[in-house]
């Protein structure tokens, strides 16, 4: 009887860890899931968090592609890479990209580079 008591509490105990968890997963990952900046239509810098971990869109010129994960409050992003075509009057600062934050509202999207220094922002798309 004993066993089955230690068993017992031993599987709840493993029940919850996994529930806190997939608590942990949820919030910021789930808030940056969709589309950012004006889109593609208008050659505007952009980006796409799609569920399966991969990021993709376009600093107005050069389309870029990598992976993204939440960490904490932090959306890390990985494993970018860029097409380099030469387009006067674009800022490539969205080449840059190596972790995001959200808004409170989860409005906004501040991009941040590898030093955790802001280098632009983009807004929900509708």
């Amino acid at each position: 009887m004993r066993l089955s008591t230690a068993s017992a509490a031993f599987g709840g105990g493993v029940v919850m860890m996994f529930a806190l968890v997939g608590c942990a997963g949820a919030g910021v990952g789930d808030a940056v899931l969709g589309s950012w900046g004006a889109g593609a239509e208008v050659n505007e810098p952009h980006l796409i968090f799609s569920e399966d971990g991969r990021v993709s869109g376009s600093d107005g010129c050069n389309r870029l592609a990598g992976s993204w994960k939440a960490t904490g409050d932090t959306i890390v992003v990985s494993d970018v890479a860029s097409t380099l075509m030469a387009c006067p009057d674009v800022d490539t600062w969205l080449s840059g990209i190596a972790q995001a934050t959200l808004s409170e509202g989860d409005d906004q999207l501040t991009v941040l580079d590898d030093s955790g220094a802001e280098i632009g922002s983009l807004e929900r798309a509708e």
